[in-house]
């Protein structure tokens, strides 16, 4: 069994709780949806979530199985009856984790804090017996990252780190999980096909077969408190970088900064859960013809990154097992956006599954990502 500690417990803990209960001693042709229904020794039903921390009045100290569906969680509810976990939501440091904007809206739209003293997280951490940290903060929260990060390194606690907040693909910060032993998979989730992974699909296809790219937009709207979060624009800067690089890391040729804007666009209320992504190509094929892309793709979004999420802990449980530490560079380059090595997607689904299967691929990995001109 992995013990998981879920940090922000909102729409995405919301999908990957329910996932837990939906998959649970499914058979092997009731798999849709998950990338790897085994990895090393653990199904879906070996994750058990131990440790869950929050900061809004409706969900902490609540049962964790109730608090993924307080409000604003908003996010298709696809597993109504869940077990009795005894798992209760603890108060976590607020920081820089809520937005001042967010008090300008309604409250089921919004967070709203609760009124306590935080709890220890290092001793919370210790106290469940968590192996695995999951983060879900919201975007821009900088500081609460690296709070929960640091906990991770003191209460010898494994990381997820699904922000755009740079800790595994920071040197400094993958020295520190080095130095403690621990394994840790980031930055920046990958959803399961979402707009990001599309992207760079398309822009590594327009490379693969000649066409040259000269620019490129993707623009994206929903109505969850993350598209909420991100009206706020300074908390917008490593978001944006993250998705830019990403898309940049497939070219052979990187764009100048003005021919390509890739980020999130604009809340809209109504949409809840749901994204919608549009993206537009602009290249030049034989003779220099002029080839256009647009694509416009709609997702339940915090569904779509649940079942990576789900890999990416079974992965990390496989560091703890294996005795590594630092940043799994074949995980985070499959899983994340923003990871310490950027590797084409094709070779990281291969480098990834060599990881999983224990065959040690560190050269191979680090000659794919020199190879293809992907450094971050």
């Amino acid at each position: 069994m992995i013990k998981v500690a879920v940090v922000g417990v909102g729409n995405c803990a919301s999908s990957l709780i329910q996932g837990l209960e939906f998959y649970k001693g499914s058979k092997a042709n009731e798999y849709s949806g998950l990338m790897h229904p085994k990895i090393g020794k653990w199904g879906v039903s070996d994750i058990k979530i131990v440790a869950a921390f929050d900061i809004d009045r409706r969900k902490v100290g609540k049962p964790v199985e109730e608090a993924i569906f307080a409000k604003p969680n908003c996010t298709l509810v696809f597993q109504k009856v869940l077990p009795v976990s005894g798992v209760m939501v603890q108060m976590g440091p607020i920081l820089d984790g809520v937005a001042e904007h967010m008090a300008d809206y309604a409250d089921d739209l919004a967070f709203r804090p609760a009124d306590i003293e935080p709890v220890d997280i290092v001793d919370a951490l210790k106290e469940s017996k968590a192996e695995v940290l999951v983060c879900y903060l919201p975007v821009g929260s900088e500081e609460a990252v690296r709070h929960y990060a640091q906990a991770c390194l003191d209460a010898g606690v494994a990381m997820i780190n699904c922000m755009p907040v740079f800790i595994a693909s920071d040197p400094k910060w993958a020295q520190k999980f080095r130095d403690a032993g621990l394994p840790i998979v980031g930055d920046d989730i990958k959803s399961q096909v979402g707009a990001t992974i599309v992207h760079r699909t398309l822009a590594r296809l327009f490379g693969d077969r000649g066409v040259s790219l000269d620019r490129t937009y993707q623009l994206n709207t929903g109505g969850n408190t993350d598209f909420l979060n991100m009206l706020a624009l300074e908390r917008l800067k490593s978001k944006k970088k993250s998705k830019t690089e990403s898309v940049q890391s497939q070219l052979d040729e990187r764009l100048d900064t003005g021919d390509i804007h890739i980020g999130p666009s604009d809340y809209v209320q109504w949409q809840k859960d749901n994204k919608i992504a549009f993206i537009r190509m602009e290249g030049r094929g034989f003779g220099n013809a002029p080839i256009e892309l647009e694509l416009r793709m709609s997702v339940q979004d915090s569904p779509n990154s649940a079942g990576v999420v789900i890999d990416a802990i079974r992965c990390a449980s496989l560091g703890l097992l294996r005795g590594l530490s630092g940043p799994l560079e074949e995980a985070s380059a499959y899983y994340m956006k923003s990871p310490p090595l950027q590797m084409r997607d094709s070779d990281a689904y291969g480098a990834c599954n060599d990881f999983i299967d224990g065959i040690d691929s560190n050269e191979a990995v680090s000659g794919q990502g020199e190879q293809a001109g992907m450094g971050k």
